[in-house]
C-alpha cells in the first residue's frame, strides 16, 4: 500500500535533484588560496625570493618549507600553513616580492559551508568536471587553466651582470631548462662571476650543480685565455667600466644609510683604560666554564661529583664553544652594567599615536638590549643579543662565537631570532678587530637604537696624567654617536663616565656578585 507512493515520491524532479545535490553541500571542494609573503621585520618592505623547496603541480603539507627569502637583514625560511597543491609560482627564483604580495598559489580542501573570507581566489570543483574554475573576489570574472602555469613555470631568471665578459645575449631564454643548484653554490658562483647558465646539467643528482663544476669550469676558463707560450691574454672588454648590480644586502644597506640622514647625530669620543682588564684577563682564561670549553677537562684529582651529581649546565653547540677571552665581551658586559643605571640607554622611540596626542614616546625596557655589528660574506649586519645584563662574560664570549659563525654561511644563517624586529637600544661595532685605526664616525640609523659605539685599536701608550714621570697604560678609543632627539650630550657624556668605572675597575663586578 504504501509503495505506489513511495515510487510516486522517488519520481519527482525536485526531490531527485534534492538527492543528487545533498551530498555536495557537506563535501569538500578545491579553492585556490593566494600565499602572500608576510612582514618578516621592522622596516622590511621587500625580499628576494633566491630558493624555492616545491615546484609547481607538486604536494605540499602544513610546515613543509615553501621557500627562502633574503631581507636586507636575514634570511628566512618560509613554511606552508596548510596541506594542498602548488598550482602556481607567482614569484621566481632571483626575484624580488613586496610584503603582501602574492608568492604562490596554492590549492586545497574546503568545505563549502565553511569557505574563508581570506580567499583571494576559489575554484569549484564537482564529480563529473574536471575544469576548475576560478573567481577573483573583487571583479568575480577570469578563469584559471593548468595550461597556463604550465606554460609560465620556465620564465627566465635573471642573471648578475659581474662577469666583464656579460652580455645580453647570455641571458637564458624562456626555454631554457631550470638550474638546480644550492644557494651557497649560486653565491659561490656569483663571488667567482660565473654564470650557472653555462653549467647546466651539473655533475649532481638531477643535474643539479656542485661546487666543483664551477671550478672546473674556471680551470678550463683560464686555460682558453693563455697564449701559446702561456702567458696570460687579457680580454678586450677588461678595460671598460662594468655595472654592477647591488646585492640585496648591500641594497639594504644603501637604504638604511640613506634614511640615517633623517637622525639628527651627534658624536662624542674618549678613550678608555684596559690596564686592569688586561691583567684580569689570564684569569679568567684559565677558568674557562667547561661546557663553554669542552677541550679543558678537570684537572682535580678527585671528582666534584662522586657525592651527587653536579647540576647538568646547558648543552653548547660547537659553533659556540671558545678556547679564550678577548676583551669584547667583557666591554659588553660593562656596557650591560652601565644601561642598567641609566634607563635613557635602554629606551626605544615610538612614533607618536592619537592616544598620546600625535607626540612620539619612548619605551624604557627592563633589560640592556645590545646589537653587535657584523661584517660577512654577504653585508653588514647587526644581530641582537638580548637581556645583556643577564649573561656572564663566558655567556656573551659565547654568543658572540655562535652570532659570528651563523654571520659566515653562505648565504647567510642569520635569522629573525638574532635580529628580531624589536632590535636593540645601543650598538657596538668593533673596527679595531680588522683596522688599526683608534676613532671612527658611526652612524646610527632610524630603529638601530639610540647610540652606537666604535671600538677601535687598542694600543699601548705614555700616559704622564697619573704621574709626572708617566707610565705605560693599555687604552683604547670609543666613539659614540647619538640621537639628539633623545639624548643630550652631557647626559651621553655622563654615560659613557659612568661605563667608564666599570671598565677600569673591573673588581667592581665582582664586588657586585657578578
Amino acid at each position: 500500500m504504501f509503495i505506489r507512493p513511495l515510487r510516486l515520491l522517488l519520481t519527482r524532479p525536485t526531490v531527485i535533484s534534492h538527492f543528487h545535490t545533498f551530498p555536495a553541500c557537506w563535501s569538500s571542494r578545491k579553492v585556490l588560496q593566494k600565499f602572500k609573503l608576510a612582514d618578516i621585520g621592522e622596516g622590511i618592505t621587500e625580499c628576494e625570493v633566491i630558493k624555492w623547496s616545491v615546484k609547481e603541480l607538486g604536494t605540499v603539507q602544513s610546515f613543509d618549507p615553501l621557500c627562502e627569502v633574503q631581507s636586507d637583514k636575514a634570511s628566512v625560511e618560509i613554511t606552508s600553513p596548510f596541506d594542498g597543491v602548488v598550482k602556481e609560482i607567482l614569484v621566481k627564483e632571483g626575484e624580488v616580492a613586496k610584503v603582501g604580495q602574492g608568492l604562490c598559489v596554492i590549492e586545497v580542501d574546503e568545505e563549502v559551508l565553511g569557505t574563508s573570507e581570506e580567499l583571494v581566489e576559489a575554484a569549484s570543483s564537482s564529480a563529473s568536471e574536471l575544469s576548475h574554475t576560478v573567481t577573483d573576489s573583487k571583479s568575480l570574472q577570469g578563469t584559471f587553466r593548468t595550461e597556463q602555469i604550465l606554460e609560465e613555470s620556465s620564465s627566465p631568471r635573471r642573471l648578475h651582470p659581474m662577469d666583464p665578459n656579460y652580455s645580453h645575449a647570455s641571458v637564458p631564454n624562456a626555454n631554457q631548462e631550470n638550474l638546480l643548484a644550492k644557494p651557497s653554490v649560486r653565491h659561490y658562483a656569483r663571488q667567482r662571476q660565473v654564470d650557472l647558465a653555462l653549467l647546466a646539467s651539473g655533475s649532481g643528482r638531477d643535474g643539479r650543480i656542485e661546487k666543483k663544476d664551477i671550478d672546473a669550469f674556471l680551470s678550463q676558463d683560464v686555460t682558453s685565455v693563455l697564449g701559446d707560450s702561456g702567458s696570460f691574454i687579457p680580454p678586450a672588454q677588461a678595460e671598460q667600466e662594468v655595472i654592477v648590480e647591488l646585492s640585496r644586502t648591500r641594497y639594504g644597506m644603501w637604504k638604511a644609510m640613506t634614511q640615517s640622514l633623517e637622525v639628527p647625530h651627534f658624536g662624542y669620543s674618549t678613550s678608555l683604560d684596559l690596564t686592569s682588564l688586561h691583567a684580569l684577563l689570564p684569569t679568567l682564561n684559565a677558568h674557562i666554564p667547561e661546557h663553554f670549553n669542552p677541550s679543558k677537562s678537570s684537572q682535580l684529582p678527585v671528582n666534584a661529583s662522586a657525592l651527587y651529581p653536579a647540576p647538568s649546565q646547558h648543552p653548547v653547540p660547537e659553533s659556540a664553544q671558545f678556547a679564550r677571552l678577548t676583551y669584547l665581551p667583557i666591554l659588553l658586559k660593562t656596557l650591560a652594567k652601565a644601561m642598567m643605571a641609566w634607563p635613557v640607554l635602554r629606551s626605544s622611540i615610538t612614533p607618536g599615536s592619537a592616544n598620546a596626542g600625535g607626540k612620539p614616546t619612548l619605551t624604557i625596557r627592563p633589560h640592556a638590549d645590545i646589537a653587535v655589528a657584523l661584517s660577512t660574506p654577504t653585508g653588514l649586519y647587526a644581530p641582537v643579543i638580548p637581556r645583556a645584563d643577564t649573561h656572564s662574560i663566558y655567556s656573551l664570549t659565547s654568543q658572540l662565537k655562535h652570532l659570528s659563525f651563523l654571520g659566515r654561511q653562505v648565504p647567510c644563517a642569520l635569522t629573525s631570532n638574532e635580529m628580531p624586529k624589536s632590535g636593540a637600544t645601543v650598538s657596538v661595532s668593533n673596527i679595531g678587530a680588522i683596522g688599526d685605526g683608534e676613532y671612527a664616525h658611526p652612524v646610527l640609523v632610524p630603529g638601530g637604537g639610540v647610540a652606537i659605539v666604535a671600538i677601535g685599536r687598542a694600543r699601548w701608550v705614555w700616559d704622564v696624567s697619573r704621574s709626572e714621570s708617566g707610565e705605560r697604560r693599555l687604552k683604547v678609543g670609543v666613539s659614540w654617536s647619538a640621537d639628539h632627539r633623545v639624548l643630550e650630550g652631557a647626559e651621553l657624556a655622563a654615560f659613557v663616565e659612568y661605563w667608564r668605572t666599570y671598565v677600569e675597575a673591573p673588581e667592581r663586578l665582582i664586588a657586585e656578585g657578578i
